[in-house]
């Protein structure tokens, strides 16, 4: 089950929802087994320079291996600034959750 984190000064015009769902998209379209990726946007409305940080934190699996990431990452990439319509710095980080690291549904 990945995250996906956008932060982002909050003078871009940008569509966060659609943003999410396309990041889901491409994992999934990369890594079936990968589950729902859960996101959450952060516009900042103090800040310095106009930028996006994209982060992406993912379970290690065998698989995930450096060819699958580098693939991951350009097409996230790519993606991601084709719903971006004006001038701004660009992060995408992606990494793995810690082995402490537990995630699970919870139904009352």
């Amino acid at each position: 089950m990945p995250h996906a984190d956008l932060k982002y000064s909050n003078d871009l015009t940008l569509d966060a929802s659609t943003i999410l769902t396309s990041i889901e998209t491409v994992i999934q379209t990369h890594d079936a087994g990968s589950g729902d990726c859960k996101g959450r946007a952060y516009p900042a409305a103090e800040f310095h320079h106009t930028h996006l940080l994209v982060e992406i934190s993912m379970l290690p699996k065998a698989h995930r291996d450096t060819a699958f990431m580098a693939a991951l990452s350009a097409d996230l990439e790519k993606t991601i600034k084709a719903h971006l319509s004006q001038p701004c710095f660009f992060s995408l980080m992606i990494s793995f959750s810690s082995e402490s690291y537990v995630t699970n549904r919870f139904e009352p």
